[in-house]
């Protein structure tokens, strides 16, 4: 195996990790309404995209939180967080994955689901 394609299955492995300690922050603070959606082919900034709401502000702000911690403990320091003294909306950026935590109202009016599944097969899914 080349070095690249050692580096590519490294990142991918990590990227997976990762993922995976995204999911359990989001369950573990009982985000609502969790997406996931691939967004490989569609843009540069990242690979998948979280979309959850939280019941509250304090809600939202806790679920990021621990988002921040889960990613820090996987060895993953946030590029940046945004929105965390309002937390309507919280984005963290971990690179190849940011997560967006809203209020229902906030998403709603946005409607992230819609704008990155235009013409997937999943866009009838995201707007169940």
């Amino acid at each position: 195996m080349s070095s690249t394609a050692s580096r590519k299955a490294k990142s991918a492995a990590s990227n997976e990790h990762l993922r995976l300690r995204v999911v359990a922050a989001l369950e573990d603070l009982k985000a609502k309404d969790v997406r996931e959606i691939d967004v490989r082919g569609k843009t540069s900034i990242a690979d998948i995209l979280f979309i959850a709401s939280g019941t509250s502000a304090r809600h939202v702000k806790s679920i990021a939180d621990e988002v921040i911690k889960f990613a820090k403990e996987a060895g993953v320091m946030p590029l940046g967080v945004e929105g965390q003294t309002e937390a309507e909306w919280v984005l963290v950026d971990l690179g190849d994955i940011i997560v967006h935590v809203m209020m229902p109202r906030i998403r709603e009016f946005y409607g992230l689901e819609r704008l990155w599944t235009v013409g997937d097969d999943g866009a009838a899914a995201a707007n169940d």
